[in-house]
């Protein structure tokens, strides 16, 4: 998402005469990018800034204050969203799969109704019916089943390829092949 938002950022004594929207706009690169917000999201980053020129003093404080203007790019996970992403990892209880900026953990369970197990020795999660293997760099369409986002802590997304045209991308082409298949 693109979403504007409205702040005062302080310009320091050390940053006058430095060009203005310059000085605003590094300030709200470190105090935004990065972050998890509950209601935005994680930020990416920090666009188009409109700065009043003309600031404010606060007693105290040698820094002058303007308020602005500024876009930022933001990434909010939404329960049942279908995502595309990379295995980044692999664990004996499931997987980590990168969606957007931050990762999400597909858990054994919601992998497939085949029973899975972890081949440690190869990092490679393995169904025992099917043999269908996921390893580090698979690409995986997943469905969000569980969202939760709290600024500080990271958050946390959980994913399920338990549902028809979802999983590692060889598995849903063999899968349309064989529906093809059985129509002719």
């Amino acid at each position: 998402m693109i979403v504007e938002v409205q702040d005062t950022v302080p310009v320091h004594p050390k940053d006058f005469g430095k060009p203005l929207e310059e000085v605003v706009f590094n300030n709200l690169r470190s105090e935004y990018e990065g972050i998890l917000d509950s209601e935005l999201g994680y930020v990416i980053l920090v666009t188009d800034v409109r700065v009043d020129p003309v600031g404010y003093v606060v007693p105290r404080n040698g820094a002058t204050f303007h308020k602005c203007v500024f876009k930022l790019v933001t990434y909010l996970p939404e329960g049942q969203e279908v995502v595309m992403g990379e295995v980044v990892e692999i664990t004996e209880f499931g997987c980590f799969i990168r969606v957007g900026p931050t990762d999400g953990l597909l858990h054994i369970s919601q992998i497939t109704d085949d029973y899975i197990s972890y081949d440690e020795k190869n990092n490679v999660l393995i169904g025992k019916k099917t043999g269908r293997k996921i390893e580090v760099g698979d690409e995986v369409r997943a469905r969000i089943i569980s969202v939760s986002l709290t600024s500080g802590t990271g958050g946390k997304i959980g994913l399920t390829t338990r549902q028809p045209m979802l999983g590692k991308l060889e598995w849903i082409d063999a899968e349309k092949k064989k529906k093809e298949e059985v129509k002719a």
